[in-house]
């Protein structure tokens, strides 16, 4: 009679011990205030009060990386999208007036590269430390006959608190207020299955010199990680400078800004009054993408908005600074009817350009 093994069916439990050994240290180095214990338990704990909250209320937030992870695979670059799963749940978090607390990870694949998985998890405890959260734990899982070979998926999940009187947005957000726009590091991690298809209608390769930004190949330059804004945001907030923000993910300005406006409202925004990062402009251009379409997809070069009241825009320009952001004033709260909505202004057939 035959004798099979978990190995035999594709499970390398030796290879799942190897990793956590690996990224033990790694979660280690993202220990913040109210950590509780350490990875290897059935769950994680987290003190509230050690993190010093008074009356909180939780906010919590999970999210994937998309078609970029396709992109990761192929050109063999798992360093950075582990950050970008980091940042797609705690700008989230931050946008509602919370600190990221901690953060889990699931990583799944068809058999299990320790090497390769420990690149992502390094990835994902750099975002952790930019954000200031905890990496208390997660999920590998290996499963054989779900994924060809050398391909993963990721999920993250975050946890973040805010005391009950400081949630965003405030109720006061209305006509006379400012939208400041703080500039995003590239296309962060939405409308790649988009720029996939443009790359196909270009013939171009992931290996090739990238035609809008010298130096890089096109795979370095789209894999730019996402950035993450929550030091500033949370800088903001506790100085009282900020009434409302919204991250601009899928759906872009016109699907993520009137999320945080009230009814009656409307965000004019000015598409001249900001740079537009050269990759956006190499995108429309090569994939023929028109710019309500690109506004739609893309954040176009700008992954956080921010609703400032006009008196204060000057003391939260500088204090965003002094968190090396630059804030650009893109647009204004007006009146409106019916439900919030964002009216672009300055849109041309070149925009971008």
């Amino acid at each position: 009679m035959t004798r099979l093994t978990y190995r035999d069916a594709g499970v390398d439990i030796e290879a799942g011990d190897a990793l956590v050994d690996r990224i033990k240290p790694l979660a280690r180095s993202t220990d913040r205030r109210g950590t509780m214990g350490g990875l290897g338990g059935f769950g994680a704990l987290f003190d509230l009060r050690a993190a010093g909250f008074t009356d909180p209320v939780l906010v919590s937030s999970t999210d994937g990386v998309g078609t970029k992870l396709r992109l990761a695979i192929d050109a063999r670059h798992h360093a950075t999208v582990g950050i970008d799963l980091v940042a797609m749940c705690v700008n989230d978090l931050v946008v509602q007036g919370a600190e990221p607390l901690f953060f889990l990870d699931y990583f799944a694949t068809g058999a299990l590269d320790v090497a390769q998985a420990a690149e992502v998890v390094a990835g994902i405890a750099e975002g952790c430390r930019q954000a200031g959260c905890a990496l208390v734990g997660g999920e590998t899982a290996e499963m054989p006959g779900m994924y060809h070979k050398g391909d993963y998926d990721l999920a993250g999940f975050s946890v973040g608190a805010a005391e009950r009187g400081a949630l965003l947005p405030a109720g006061d957000v209305g006509p006379g207020d400012v939208v400041l726009g703080l500039g995003a590091s590239g296309v962060h991690s939405n409308g790649f299955s988009l720029v996939r298809r443009v790359l196909e209608a270009g013939g171009a390769g992931l290996g090739d010199p990238a035609p809008f930004e010298g130096g890089r190949t096109l795979g370095e330059a789209l894999l730019e990680p996402t950035r993450i804004y929550v030091k500033p945001v949370l800088a903001l907030h506790r100085a009282g400078l900020v009434k409302a923000a919204a991250h601009i993910t899928g759906g872009g300005l016109p699907g993520n800004l009137p999320r945080v406006l009230p009814e009656g409202t409307a965000a004019v925004v000015d598409a001249g009054s900001w740079p537009v990062p050269p990759v956006f402009a190499w995108l429309a251009r090569t994939g023929g993408v028109a710019p309500e379409e690109m506004l739609r997809v893309f954040n176009c070069g700008i992954g956080m908005c921010l609703v400032v009241e006009e008196g204060k825009v000057e003391a939260a320009v500088a204090m965003l600074g002094e968190h090396g952001e630059t804030a650009h004033r893109i647009g204004r709260i007006e009146a409106g009817e019916g439900e919030a909505e964002v009216r672009m202004e300055g849109l041309s057939a070149a925009w971008p350009n």
